[in-house]
């Protein structure tokens, strides 16, 4: 069995106008989220065994900053390729992943992660994909699980949506974009 993590970065901030979309920081509402995304996914036992982490700011914040509520993930990557990637570039970067890695986590940006998880997850009209299809915010989780043993393996529509969480849904009333 393989999971597949998808995280969309924390909330950025937009405080400096002539700053590179790359270079964006975190702001105050996305430096609390990643750590309670983080906090979640520890008591849900949801801890990857390798991590591929977008290269720009926000990303590499959002990681740093879950990363400590969690156990040490030995294997940790940080990647151009999933800055502004579309689904089947992302796609293509999960059938890459080696089998000793059955846990695998995507720290990267909208659409690509909200467009992967939906055309991954199999169309079973349940909830998470209906709530996922409508929107993914920012420090938003899903998580699919694949019944394989090789990455490779991984297509459309092979996964089923086995949780899908946001800041709002563990009880952050501020959060939502």
């Amino acid at each position: 069995m393989r999971r597949l993590l998808l995280l969309r970065h924390a909330k950025s901030s937009w405080d400096s106008p002539t700053l590179d979309d790359f270079d964006r920081p975190l702001n105050a509402r996305g430096r609390a989220a990643a750590p309670r995304i983080g906090a979640h996914m520890r008591q849900a036992g949801l801890v990857p065994d390798r991590a591929l982490v977008s290269a720009a700011r926000r990303t590499r914040e959002t990681w740093a900053l879950l990363a400590q509520e969690l156990p040490p993930v030995a294997d940790v990557r940080v990647s151009q390729a999933l800055y502004e990637a579309a689904p089947k570039t992302l796609l293509g970067l999960v059938r890459e992943q080696l089998e000793e890695a059955p846990n695998l986590l995507f720290v990267g940006h909208n659409p690509g992660l909200q467009g992967l998880a939906l055309l991954l997850a199999q169309d079973n009209g349940a909830a998470h994909r209906a709530a996922l299809a409508a929107k993914f915010p920012t420090a938003g989780l899903v998580v699919l699980r694949f019944l394989y043993e090789d990455w490779a393996d991984v297509g459309p529509a092979t996964g089923v949506i086995e949780g899908y969480v946001t800041p709002k849904s563990l009880g952050d009333a501020e959060a939502e974009d």
